[in-house]
């Protein structure tokens, strides 16, 4: 499960698409903001992500580390760091790119990493009413009232996957530990 760090870049994908117009959301999902210490065990992973968004499809590069404390990610596209975050579970602290879209959002990035990696009953339990998590044989879903609007499961190969259907886009992730390398 450590292997999908997947969901943050999802939303680092949007900047390939930034001469598409994003429609809007389907749905708000809800924020999580959850504590980096909910995390059960520190993080450090490089991951390859592929975005799709509609018929445009992108790969970018990610470097995350989560420990007790906090939440570190950066972003690469082509070789250039289109963001960087740390969440410390108060506050989140963004470097954006000149050129990164505002659709790409930090707080919808931190949300999608949380909800991929974070513990379900972490998830659980900061969920407004009418909103469910349903984490069984591999596959987690976030639902409103029975409809499912992110979801997240393993591919026969290995790599996670990520479908946000409230924002229409997809992000498959292929991950590596690190082990004691720094971001």
């Amino acid at each position: 499960m450590h292997r999908l760090i997947l969901v943050l870049l999802l939303c680092v994908g949007l900047a390939a698409c930034a001469s598409t117009r994003m429609p809007a959301p389907k749905v708000q999902l809800p924020t999580l903001q959850l504590a980096p210490s909910a995390l059960p065990a520190p993080l450090q992973l490089q991951q390859r992500l592929q975005f799709r968004f509609g018929s445009h499809e992108r790969t970018l590069d990610a470097l995350l580390e989560a420990d007790q404390d906090e939440v570190r990610l950066a972003v690469q596209a082509m070789g250039q760091t289109g963001v960087r975050m740390v969440w410390d579970g108060r506050q989140l602290q963004q470097t954006r790119a000149p050129w990164l879209p505002p659709q790409v959002r930090g707080e919808r990035v931190l949300d999608d990493l949380q909800f991929a990696l974070w513990p379900a009953d972490a998830i659980r339990a900061v969920l407004p009413a009418g909103w469910t998590l349903d984490d069984r044989d591999g596959i987690r879903r976030l639902q409103q009232d029975g409809q499912t609007w992110l979801e997240r499961d393993t591919l026969p190969d290995g790599r996670v996957r990520l479908r946000n259907l409230a924002e229409g886009y997809e992000l498959v992730i292929e991950s590596l530990d690190m082990g004691q390398a720094a971001l």
